[in-house]
């Protein structure tokens, strides 16, 4: 009778895995290193950029390639290696995890950024075109209105965010969602998920309870959006 294969584990990131990251940093002879890594921790690293990558559909890329990226993401993790401490209670799939996604949300920012800056070259270059200066005037226009509106929302909801959010856990969470509209000029966010991801690390808390909490800030902002726009002032009730 046929021996059955044994099925290959989908936890790719093992104790295993952990234990021999630490024994990397404690090695000192490179080529020992060399030889634990490639037998323990590369292919956890793979997995763990590959998933990461289509969980969170980090897909605004330079490279036709994903595993071309994903190289290039695990090359950046080496440069980290040493500064993994399990002293500190973290568990390295957690800390590679982490720098995984903040390093692939600015790389994909970037390049969103430049997509859509582009302009298609006949359309620009036909006689006499106004598309790029009209398109402009008005782009710079709504951004105007929208950061006007933006600063008095977040002050609004900064001042009563304890008569809108009673409980010390929902004014919490309703505080870090306003700090990423605080520095949204300087932050540097790709998608919803993203998002999330920034929130949770102000605020331990399961992403649920996130939305509710930006359920009840968004229903704010689109009232009283709507009323900014129509009449020029607002109206927060």
């Amino acid at each position: 009778m046929a021996r059955k294969r044994r099925k290959k584990s989908k936890n790719y990131f093992t104790q295993d895995t952990e234990d021999a990251i630490v024994l990397y940093n404690n090695t000192s002879d490179p080529e020992k290193r060399s030889k634990i890594y490639e037998a323990r921790i590369h292919y956890a690293f793979f997995k763990l950029t590959e998933n990461i990558i289509h969980t969170f559909k980090f897909y605004h890329t330079e490279v036709n390639n994903l595993e071309h990226l994903q190289h290039e993401i695990i090359t950046f993790l080496l440069t980290k290696m040493h500064l993994f401490d399990p002293s500190k209670g973290a568990k390295a799939y957690s800390y590679f995890g982490t720098i995984v996604k903040r390093w692939l949300i600015l790389y994909n920012t970037k390049n969103y950024n430049k997509k859509i800056k582009k302009v298609p070259t006949d359309t620009l270059l036909k006689e006499n075109s106004t598309y790029v200066w009209n398109n402009v005037d008005n782009y710079n226009k709504k951004k105007d209105e929208l950061s006007e509106y933006i600063d008095l929302f977040v002050d609004y909801t900064t001042e009563n965010i304890l008569e809108l959010f009673p409980k010390k856990n929902d004014a919490q969470i309703a505080d870090a969602i306003l700090e990423l509209f605080r520095k949204r000029e300087v932050l540097e966010v790709f998608n919803k998920k993203a998002l999330y991801i920034y929130i949770r690390e102000m605020v331990e808390v399961k992403t649920p309870k996130i939305t509710k909490i930006a359920d009840k800030l968004y229903d704010i902002f689109k009232s009283n959006y709507i009323h900014f726009l129509e009449h020029g002032y607002t109206r927060f009730q």
